[in-house]
């Protein structure tokens, strides 16, 4: 469901440079707490590692496809991510129910423990500045950032119907 534009919204360049700023410092900030934990976690992995293990927190079953589209990376770097997971025991793929080409990845508990860490971290900072921005800011975020994340909101369904 979209919410139709306020037509008195009137945006000039300098309004949305000082956002694309924010947006720039805000994910600078964010990034710089993965790399802690990261660093913390003494695994030798990357930013993608966790960003795949958190979507696939959040997202169980998801394959190399789909974290492709979710990530903007390649099919290859996709899977060579899940791969790289899979090798220190926070990944298990399976083959898929109605595709048994279509492998499937789950975190593992130790997969769990490692991404929680980190999003603990970033859940942090969101509660800190949802907080200041207040309940119309929440939700205000929220619509903005969906907006802008468009149709990485919803995934496709893979071939045989299963989301």
């Amino acid at each position: 469901m979209s919410v139709p534009a306020d037509p008195r919204l009137i945006l000039h360049e300098d309004e949305l440079d000082a956002g694309l700023e924010l947006m720039l410092l805000a994910e600078a900030s964010l990034w710089a707490a993965v790399d802690q934990g990261l660093a913390e976690a003494g695994l030798g992995l990357g930013r993608s590692h966790w960003r795949a293990a958190f979507l696939l927190r959040r997202r169980p079953g998801i394959g190399v496809q789909e974290l492709a589209h979710l990530t903007s990376l390649s099919k290859q770097a996709a899977s060579r991510i899940l791969v790289d997971l899979a090798g220190k025991g926070l990944v298990e793929k399976q083959a898929g129910d109605v595709d048994g080409r279509r492998r499937s990845a789950a975190l593992t508990p130790e997969g769990l423990g490692f991404e929680g860490a980190i999003s603990e971290r970033l859940r942090g900072q969101l509660t800190r500045a949802y907080r200041t921005g207040g309940l119309d800011g929440v939700a205000g975020a929220r619509a903005i950032l969906s907006a802008m994340a468009g149709g990485r909101t919803r995934s496709p369904t893979p071939a045989g119907g299963r989301p």
